[in-house]
């Protein structure tokens, strides 16, 4: 048995030839789950529209958006080949989910690609625009603190905007339109037009839910249940890469399947939860083959043993506290620290450093030499 508690048993290549067999979709399933998903979805926010008392519109804009979240998982699966493959019906209707959610399908892919391919690679810092310990391409950029210590006061409000918890609570804004649409177009044009078409779906929906109801109608049926599902998405994605127990491997260590099962965590949840989310909770599993329909990793789990002793997070309040408390990454304690104990780190290392050379006494390295009185031979 090898002393890696992750691939005590198996290589990562067998590991990944032994998920293989979990890959293969049922299409009636998938068809039954993505169709009845979406009928939820658009009779909900119907629903929505209608003049019903504010306290229960409210409550079906909370259902409107929880069944979004698990409409984007279905979109995720599809991006990855996970479900519908080469079926060009699914492809225009996820196509133009993408569009309504604000969520390009090009640029989407390719940084979410780039995402599973390096999640806790270490990369140099003259590789991160803000000498990042692992990439923010399609993901949050993490620090050590070393370089932590060693940034800018720009850099280091960028950096905490980043994972700060109102960026996750506004990803409305922060994630979906700004970094998936704006950002992406503001750089390359050409190459990220779609977001240009998501913007103005986006935005044409709004208008013609305005035009029909009033504010009201376009607030419950459309931007409250959006603004949820945004929230809810951002968070679980920070949830899955930012824990207790989240390890950073060495260069050298560092391999796709290490990274897979030791950066991403097992979010265990109650049926109900897993049932809006998709499955998305098995997120070792996803990462080590996304290529499992989401309704198939429960199953390979079960019948991988490796893939069963996982770092576990939850929803519970202490979970969620540490997950957004955690923002550095402590090389010598490999663990992830607040900014506050970070602070209390560096403290004794400042201190020592700035210690005059005068100041400090060295201890003799043996007996001292009595000196001989003046004057005797």
């Amino acid at each position: 048995m090898s002393d890696d508690p992750v691939l005590s048993f198996r290589t990562g290549r067998e590991l990944l030839e032994a998920t293989r067999p979990f890959t293969a979709e049922s299409r009636i399933r998938s068809w039954w789950y993505v169709g009845s998903t979406l009928t939820a979805l658009v009779t909900v926010l119907a629903l929505t529209t209608c003049w019903l008392w504010w306290p229960l519109r409210c409550a079906l804009s909370i259902l409107g958006g929880l069944l979004i979240v698990r409409a984007f998982i279905l979109f995720h699966d599809f991006l990855h080949g996970a479900l519908l493959r080469k079926s060009p019906f699914a492809k225009g209707l996820f196509y133009v989910f993408g569009m309504i959610v604000l969520t390009p399908p090009r640029h989407w892919r390719r940084s979410h690609n780039f995402h599973h391919a390096h999640v806790g690679k270490p990369i140099t810092p003259e590789a991160g625009k803000f000498s990042l310990l692992t990439s923010n391409v399609g993901s949050f950029g993490l620090m050590t603190i070393e370089m932590w210590e060693s940034s800018s006061n720009w850099q280091r409000w960028h950096y905490r905007i980043s994972r700060h918890f109102l960026t996750l609570a506004f990803a409305y804004i922060t994630v979906f339109l700004g970094s998936l649409c704006i950002a992406p177009l503001w750089n390359h044009p050409r190459k990220n037009w779609e977001g240009v078409l998501a913007i103005l779906t986006h935005g044409g929906i709004i208008a013609a839910l305005w035009s029909y109801g009033g504010f009201a109608t376009a607030f419950f049926a459309f931007l409250l249940p959006f603004a949820i599902a945004a929230a809810s998405g951002a968070y679980l994605f920070a949830a899955q890469h930012n824990f207790e127990g989240l390890r950073i491997l060495e260069h050298d260590d560092w391999n796709y399947y290490r990274g897979s099962l030791e950066s991403s965590s097992y979010l265990k949840l109650g049926p109900i939860m897993s049932w809006f989310t998709a499955n998305i909770g098995y997120h070792h599993v996803h990462h080590l083959n996304s290529l499992i329909p989401f309704y198939r990793l429960p199953e390979a789990m079960a019948a991988i043993p490796e893939l069963q002793q996982p770092t576990i997070t939850s929803l519970r309040p202490p979970d969620v506290l540490s997950c957004l408390r955690l923002h550095l990454w402590d090389p010598q304690t490999q663990r992830l620290v607040t900014y506050r104990e970070a602070k209390d780190m560096s403290q004794p290392m400042k201190s020592e450093l700035s210690r005059p050379a005068s100041a400090v006494v060295p201890k003799p390295l043996g007996r001292s030499i009595p000196q001989q009185p003046a004057g005797r031979h």
